[in-house]
């Protein structure tokens, strides 16, 4: 493939390139080449801010009557970006840098600006010393003040980093390492202390609980002791010194039968004329209405009887 990629030409032995005709071109001839912006700078026109690093399609020349050095000073021609007007810059090789010079502003130009001023100042010494040698004195006294006042500055930076040597930074460290662990020490201290005080608190309210529910039970077991007799659970209010019955519901609407006069009031014997062969009957039941028992001789003294026995027996069993 290198054979085909022929980069020689063949020239024959009669070739004289003085024989070659000159074109004769312009000296201020432009050229269109692709660029991009040395320098941050804004448009006079519209106000538009054109970064540095922009590519354009620029126009480029050669300045006339202005050389450095022997080295050609170069021109170029760009275009608002905004409003297509004409911005010119041009080449400064003696600071190697770019000036603006026509259609906008240079921005961000701080640091040149002071170079600038510094340079004239140099210039304006110079040219004083050369015409004024008084000059020339007072200049060199000023510089030797300055020179004197730097190595101070000097000497007392040397001094504060010569104390700062002397520090043992690693001795420091310790010390502060330690504080803190007799730091976190106190309090893991007080924490273990609160957290006794808080299982005594708990460990005396369970006692009090404890010994509460050991009284209530015992209490609650004296209490039956008192009960003597089983049918005293039926009454609200045991008094036992009293022997004071509940009434009942049907004994208030009727009334007590619980004695003799009170039964023998409410029966009434009816006196018959009886036959000479029921004689014997009629005395047996003398005796038995003199007993508290009546036999069936009607319902109602029959069941009067029954209730009379009921109310001895319980009078005796309470008695």
């Amino acid at each position: 493939m290198s054979e085909r990629k022929v980069l020689n030409k063949y020239y024959p032995p009669d070739f004289d390139p003085a024989k070659i005709p000159k074109l004769k071109l312009p000296k201020d001839r432009q050229y269109v080449v692709r660029l991009m912006a040395p320098f941050n700078m804004r448009c006079k026109t519209c106000g538009e801010y054109i970064y540095k690093g922009k590519k354009f399609n620029a126009r480029k020349e050669t300045v006339q009557n202005e050389v450095y050095l022997g080295l050609p000073i170069f021109r170029f021609y760009i275009k608002c970006t905004r409003c297509l007007a004409e911005i010119t810059f041009k080449t400064d090789p003696e600071n190697t840098d770019y000036t603006m010079e026509h259609g906008a502003t240079r921005n961000f130009q701080a640091e040149k600006l002071l170079e600038e001023e510094e340079k004239r100042m140099q210039k304006e010494r110079e040219e004083e010393e050369l015409n004024n040698p008084m000059k020339v004195l007072e200049n060199r006294t000023k510089d030797s003040k300055l020179e004197m006042e730097v190595l101070e500055n000097l000497q007392e930076l040397k001094e504060l980093n010569q104390r700062q040597a002397n520090v043992d930074f690693e001795a420091m460290l310790k010390q502060y390492k330690e504080y803190e662990e007799e730091q976190k020490r106190k309090e893991q201290e007080e924490d273990e202390q609160e957290m006794k005080a808080m299982l005594e608190q708990a460990q005396n309210r369970r006692l009090l609980v404890d010994s509460d529910s050991d009284e209530e039970p015992a209490k609650s077991r004296t209490k039956p002791a008192a009960k003597i007799k089983p049918t005293d659970i039926l009454q609200e209010d045991p008094q036992p010194q009293s022997k004071k019955l509940k009434t009942e519901s049907w004994e208030r609407s009727v009334g007590k039968l619980n004695t003799k006069s009170q039964l023998a009031g409410l029966v009434t014997v009816k006196k018959q004329k009886l036959n000479p062969a029921l004689a014997n009957g009629t005395e047996n039941q003398g005796t038995m209405a003199n007993t508290g028992s009546f036999p069936t001789a009607t319902g109602t003294t029959s069941s009067l009887g029954l209730l009379g026995a009921y109310s001895d027996s319980e009078d005796s069993a309470s008695d």
